[in-house]
C-alpha cells in the first residue's frame, strides 16, 4: 500500500506545488524580452541539458556501433539491433510493434536507444536495471532476435576481422561479456546533445520560437514536468497510465503488455504501472505509448492531459506543448559519424 500511495501521491504532490509556484500566463510570450523569459526558464527549469559522459571508451563504442547493426546477433541473421531502433527515425523504427525473427511481431512499443543509459530502469516494465542486463531480453526472446550467445560468439569467432578487433580493443578473444560492454559503451555514447531547448537553456535565447516558449511555460504549469524532467526529460520514475482517467477501458482491446510492472512484480498495484518514457526527440518517435496507439503527436498531448492530469486543453494549449516537444529533438550522436582509428601496426 506504501508504494501505490508513493505513486498516486507524489504527481499530485508535485502538481500542487508547481500550482503555488507557477502561474500560467495566458497571454503571448512575446510580451516578454527574450533575457526576460530565458532567465525566468533557467531559474525554473526542472530540465537539464544532455551530456555526453567524459568517460567512454571510444573504440570500444566504436566496435559497439559494428555490432549493434550486425545481423549475425540473431537467429538465421535476419534481424539487428538497428533494424529495430533506427538512427534515421529517433532511434525507434516507426511501427507499432517491430518486427523480429521470422516475422514476428513483438509485444510492446520499440522505445528509444538515443540517451537510454540516462534511464533509471530498462523496458517499459522497467524490469532491469541497466543497460548491461537490458541486451539479454532481445537476444533471447524468440519474437526478436531469438538466438543464444554461445551461437552469436561462435559465428563472430568465424570472422578473422572481428577476431582482430576484439583482441585490439580488449586484448582478448571473443566473449559474450565483451559483446555486451561494446554494445553498452556504444548505447552509452548515443546522446543527442544540443536540441534548442537545451541551446535555450545554455544561454542561446534565439534558439526557441516564441510557441515554443509559451509551450514550454504551459508544459511547466500544467505540471507535465511532475513526470517528465531531468536531463532524459523523463525516465526517471514509474507511474500508472491512466491517473484520472481509465485510459484502458476508454481505448478499449487488450495488449499483452497492457499490465505493465506487474509482470515483474505480481503486486496488484503495479498492473498498468509503466516507466515514464524521455520525451527526448518524441517528435521522431512515433507512434507513441506501450501499445503504440497513436501516430499524433498533438493527440499523444491531448490524450497524456486528459489520462494522467485530468485535463481538457484548450487547442492552443496542445499546438504551444507540441511546439515545445519538438525543441527537445536534439544533433544525432557524434559516435554515429565519427570515424574509428585503429591502433593495430
Amino acid at each position: 500500500m506504501n508504494r501505490l500511495k508513493q505513486l498516486v501521491l507524489l504527481p499530485i504532490l508535485v502538481l500542487a506545488l508547481y500550482g503555488i509556484f507557477y502561474y500560467v500566463e495566458k497571454s503571448s510570450a512575446n510580451q516578454y524580452s527574450n533575457t526576460e523569459v530565458q532567465n525566468f526558464i533557467y531559474k525554473s527549469s526542472t530540465i537539464e541539458p544532455l551530456e555526453v559522459p567524459s568517460d567512454l571508451d571510444r573504440r570500444k563504442a566504436f566496435l559497439g556501433r559494428e555490432l549493434f547493426s550486425d545481423k549475425r546477433l540473431s537467429k538465421g541473421n535476419q534481424v539487428s539491433c538497428h533494424s529495430c531502433h533506427s538512427f534515421e527515425i529517433g532511434g525507434a523504427d516507426g511501427r507499432q510493434f517491430s518486427v523480429g525473427v521470422d516475422g514476428k511481431l513483438g509485444i510492446v512499443n520499440a522505445p528509444t536507444v538515443f540517451n537510454s543509459a540516462k534511464n533509471f530502469k530498462q523496458f517499459w516494465n522497467g524490469r532491469e536495471e541497466d543497460l548491461f542486463g537490458q541486451i539479454d531480453g532481445p537476444i533471447h526472446d524468440p519474437r526478436e532476435m531469438g538466438t543464444t550467445w554461445d551461437e552469436i560468439v561462435e559465428k563472430l569467432k568465424a570472422d578473422q576481422m572481428m577476431v582482430l578487433l576484439f583482441n585490439e580493443i580488449f586484448d582478448a578473444e571473443i566473449s559474450k561479456d565483451r559483446i555486451i560492454g561494446a554494445l553498452v559503451e556504444f548505447e552509452t555514447a548515443l546522446v543527442t546533445e544540443d536540441s534548442p531547448f537545451d541551446l535555450f537553456l545554455k544561454g542561446d535565447h534565439d534558439a526557441l520560437t516564441e510557441s515554443q516558449i509559451a509551450g514550454f511555460r504551459k508544459f511547466e504549469t500544467y505540471g507535465c514536468v511532475a513526470c517528465h524532467q531531468g536531463q532524459n526529460i523523463g525516465g526517471n520514475m514509474f507511474l500508472s497510465m491512466g491517473v484520472a482517467f481509465n485510459y484502458f477501458a476508454e481505448r478499449g482491446g487488450y495488449f499483452e503488455s497492457d499490465v505493465g510492472r506487474f509482470v515483474v512484480t505480481g503486486q496488484e498495484h503495479d498492473r498498468h504501472v509503466f516507466k515514464v518514457p524521455s520525451l527526448r526527440n518524441v517528435q521522431l518517435t512515433a507512434p507513441y505509448f506501450h501499445d503504440g496507439s497513436e501516430p499524433s503527436l498533438e493527440n499523444a498531448v491531448r490524450k497524456m492531459a486528459r489520462y494522467q492530469l485530468g485535463r481538457k486543453l484548450p487547442k492552443e494549449d496542445i499546438k504551444d506543448i507540441t511546439e515545445f516537444l519538438k525543441s527537445l529533438t536534439g544533433k544525432k550522436p557524434k559516435i554515429l559519424s565519427e570515424a574509428y582509428e585503429s591502433v593495430k601496426k
